[in-house]
């Protein structure tokens, strides 16, 4: 995908927006609050990935979560734009501008472990915290034990507690690489 990317192939653009786009959409709208606001940071991060082909390095993590990085990086800049400017004017202070930029970062990465955790244990943890299901009942639906159900719960909130600590690395757009953010 790199490769055809980097040779100007409209095609592979497309097949990664197809691939991405959703990812992309509800991340930005996620901690931006605002359809229109999601809207044009899909373009921006598409825009730039067509633009910058060569920025992903294979080494440091999946294709998917470096769309993701660049998502989150571009959508907490505009987010401090957009707040910085509702600052001015109602004057609101700097502490409580950046604690509702790390909130939005934190259920953004939240959203993003739950769509990419395992199957498994993407279903036991909407069975047991959507549909208020104890770990017997989610072990039921899912047709397993219920050591089996409370792994997979267990796994899943580990995964989960992740998204508060989490940062993201360092080298991307808005890390002072020439990048748009």
């Amino acid at each position: 995908m790199q490769q055809r990317l980097a040779r100007g192939e409209a095609a592979a653009l497309g097949e990664l927006y197809d691939r991405f786009a959703s990812l992309v959409h509800s991340l930005a709208h996620r901690v931006l609050g605002d359809e229109d606001a999601a809207d044009r940071v899909t373009r921006e991060v598409f825009g730039y990935i067509w633009e910058n082909p060569d920025a992903y390095d294979p080494k440091q993590g999946s294709l998917r979560s470096w769309v993701a990085t660049l998502t989150q990086r571009q959508a907490v800049h505009r987010l401090r734009q957009n707040e910085a400017v509702l600052a001015r004017d109602d004057g609101a202070a700097p502490a409580e501008v950046e604690r509702k930029i790390q909130d939005a970062s934190t259920a953004a990465r939240a959203d993003y472990i739950v769509t990419s955790m395992p199957a498994p244990l993407r279903d036991a943890l909407e069975l047991a915290y959507i549909h208020r299901r104890d770990y017997c009942q989610t072990a039921a639906d899912l047709g397993v034990t219920a050591d089996e159900a409370r792994r997979r719960l267990r796994l899943g909130l580990q995964l989960l507690s992740t998204a508060h600590h989490q940062k993201l690395p360092p080298g991307g757009p808005g890390e002072g690489n020439g990048g748009p953010w």
